[in-house]
């Protein structure tokens, strides 16, 4: 998976020099393009797992990037208006993640999104401790975690 990840890179560079446009879209491009040529030339399934999970990644970041504008919005605009709109509370969010590794991704990536922070993991690691500063329905939040982080990333992940 690595070295089709490096060829990917390899063929972006190659595009960005043979089109002398130094820029974030054309590389981007670029990307996409020696993707879409080694997909086209894989011939065994162990590099599939790689074409598999590329897009997973891209929607991956897509969906954090969207839900982290969203969490920045309501957290400057309850800064900005003279009322607080605030009813924090703490959730124990049971997991679905086992490994040390996929835990901490889970907590990092909760921990980017304003408005939440996470306080502990329990000791035998099936649930985090989530303090939530805009907590209006415990089982949606749980949901919410559960159907757009966590699944998404250990589909990524695994």
């Amino acid at each position: 998976m690595v070295k089709q990840f490096l060829m990917n890179l390899l063929l972006s560079f190659i595009w960005v020099a043979l089109t002398g446009a130094l820029y974030f879209s054309n590389f981007f491009f670029g990307f996409l393009l020696g993707f879409f040529l080694l997909w086209l030339m894989s011939r065994n399934e162990a590099d599939r797992r790689y074409y598999n999970r590329v897009p997973k990644i891209i929607s991956f970041v897509l969906f954090f990037i969207w839900e982290m504008l969203k969490a920045n919005i309501h957290v400057a605009y309850d800064v900005i208006t003279p009322k607080f709109f605030m009813k924090p509370g703490i959730v124990k969010y049971p997991l679905i993640a086992s490994s040390d590794f996929e835990i901490n991704i889970l907590a990092t990536v909760i921990s980017l999104t304003p408005g939440t922070l996470i306080l502990d993991i329990s000791d035998d690691k099936k649930a985090l401790y989530i303090h939530v500063m805009y907590l209006k329905d415990r089982e949606k939040f749980i949901q919410q975690i559960k159907n757009g982080l966590e699944r998404r990333l250990l589909e990524i992940i695994r």
